[in-house]
């Protein structure tokens, strides 16, 4: 690419949705779209093998590990955030569940003020995305690029996790993206072939010959270039050299709930005070940007369990693993294609909820710290994930230098509702490990602090718990003092701009994210087109005008 070059649009990050906003608008070949993604090439082949999650999470490979500053709700730890570093992002490094969300989520969008957005105007768009190679009805898609899936080789404890949520009480939940989301049912998958369905494999890979369709990997977007009130390109540093693109129409940020308010403030949007303050020259006064971050905070409990069908550190796992490599190798199945969470549950702490509160999830391995800490022997662990938390934090720049990570605070466990209630998710995990289908394995804690009381087990939470990676709402979409972005995603008071991705959540969704960001994805590309063609058909009744003002009849 020349030092300078001109595009129509122009899309910051390659996630979830950037990937799709990218592919939809070059399917249209009189419209140019450069892709810039900070990552390299999602070539790594622990991106497509399943079981890579395992290796990807705790590590730098294709990831920012990004770190919260101190939380005082856990009691002064400082959390992890691995994000995705690489075509795909984090669709290419986490653990590939789909789960849409509550139709209230998305009602509750509406709610506040964005036109379009409650769940029977977004349904369309999860449908246009998915290919679900199971379900074939009216809630499912069938011809979209994102292929979904149950394991091609389950876990038998998958199964046994089911089991035990019906002994407890629960009910089974075969399809956890159809009529209900509530009870225990396997986890789909965004897989292929026993390989992973990342938004970039989906989207892009299929599309790389488009010549209107411009990728550049390792390209570190720095600033948002501006004439006036409107973005006209994006400034990039690739391999140690500085590089500009120009948007002749728009330019789209895709880059997350952290880089991409982190790129709107190093461009001079945003908070006047915080922007003085670290010389940044102020373009737009904009409140919200970086406010009302969200996330889902999870607890881990792990349980010895003398079973080879559970994945472990041993001779014998690592004999089982080595079959495991050459069956993945030979026929893409077996072990390896496992997401490790392959069963889950979405449950109410109390009957008078209109929704789940609590997310239970199976994972087939023990670990803790987001698998930095690995246990000896085989086990299981459970679980409990708060998908309606209260505490709302914020994200801010540490340093005008766009290469130093930004400050993030999600405020984990600072409302006090919050506690209370992944208190109660704790005791569903003892109720279901309780169950008969469990007993019958005689699981073991591995954790040998006390959790009896509601204060030991308080204590054990703030001191173990963290984000199950599924931030949100930094550029939030409404109409109130603090949103960022309007119902068309448009950046308020900007022109050419829009953001794109789970920071425009005004709330969080009861569940993983990257379906939904997927969804928006789709959504925004049809917004963009429809200006489009808005925009050509007044260019062309302008010019009828024209014409007829100067050679009248």
């Amino acid at each position: 690419m020349s030092q300078i070059a001109e595009f129509d649009y122009i899309v910051v990050g390659a996630g979830a949705a950037g990937c799709v906003v990218a592919s939809r608008l070059s399917e249209d070949p009189a419209v140019s779209v450069c892709l810039l993604e900070a990552g390299g090439p999602d070539t790594n082949p622990l991106v497509h093998m399943p079981a890579g999650v395992a290796a990807m999470v705790p590590t730098s490979i294709n990831n920012w590990q990004y770190q919260t500053v101190p939380q005082t709700g856990l009691n002064g730890r400082v959390g992890y955030q691995p994000r995705g570093k690489t075509l795909g992002g984090s669709s290419s490094i986490n653990a590939m569940a789909y789960h849409r969300g509550h139709p209230e989520d998305f009602d509750r969008w509406a709610a506040l003020g964005n036109p379009g957005w409650s769940y029977q105007e977004v349904l369309p768009f999860f449908k246009r995305a998915e290919h679900n190679e199971h379900f074939k009805d009216a809630l499912h898609g069938q011809n979209g690029p994102l292929n979904v899936r149950f394991h091609s080789s389950p876990n038998p404890f998958g199964e046994t996790f089911v089991e035990a949520g019906i002994q407890a009480g629960y009910p089974a939940c075969p399809d956890q993206n159809g009529a209900s989301m509530e009870g225990f049912g396997r986890v789909q998958v965004m897989q292929k072939d026993g390989q992973r369905c990342s938004a970039a494999k989906a989207y892009l890979t299929p599309n790389r010959h488009r010549t209107n369709l411009h990728i550049e990997t390792h390209a570190h977007a720095t600033r948002i270039v501006f004439d006036g009130k409107r973005a006209v390109g994006v400034e990039f540093v690739q391999n140690g050299v500085k590089r500009r693109v120009h948007a002749r129409h728009e330019v789209v940020l895709s880059s997350g709930a952290f880089n991409s308010p982190q790129l709107l403030l190093l461009s001079g949007v945003g908070p006047t005070n915080d922007l003085l303050k670290l010389d940044i020259p102020v373009v737009h006064e904009l409140p919200g940007v970086g406010q009302n971050l969200v996330d889902h905070i999870d607890y881990v409990h792990s349980y010895r369990v003398k079973s080879r069908h559970l994945i472990g550190l041993s001779l014998a796992g690592v004999w089982d693993m080595t079959k495991a490599a050459i069956r993945y190798w030979r026929r893409r199945s077996g072990p390896l294609t496992t997401n490790f969470a392959e069963a889950c549950a979405f449950v109410k702490t109390s009957a008078e909820l209109r929704q789940a509160d609590i997310e239970l999830a199976l994972t087939i391995a023990m670990f803790a710290d987001h698998g930095r800490t690995l246990y000896r022997g085989h086990g299981l662990s459970v679980h409990a994930c708060l998908l309606h938390p209260k505490s709302i934090g914020q994200l801010k720049l540490a340093s005008a230098d766009p290469m130093v990570p930004p400050l993030i605070d999600p405020a984990f466990l600072t409302h006090p509702d919050d506690i209370k209630t992944l208190i109660q998710g704790y005791r569903v995990i003892q109720k279901v490990m309780a169950t008969n289908a469990f007993k019958a394995f005689n699981p073991q804690d591995v954790i040998e602090t006390p959790m009896n009381t509601d204060a030991e087990i308080e204590q054990v939470l703030r001191n173990r718990s963290d984000t199950l990676y599924h931030p949100v709402g930094t550029c939030k979409m409404g109409t109130d003092a603090m949103a960022v972005v309007d119902a068309t995603l448009k950046v308020h008071g900007m022109e050419g701009l829009r953001v794109v991705d789970a920071s425009i959540m005004p709330t969080i969704i009861g569940c993983s994210t990257t379906a939904a960001t997927v969804m928006i994805g789709e959504k925004a590309a049809e917004f963009i087109r429809l200006h489009r063609a808005a925009s050509a058909s007044t260019a062309s009744e302008d010019d009828h005008a024209s014409s007829t003002l100067h050679h009248p009849a």
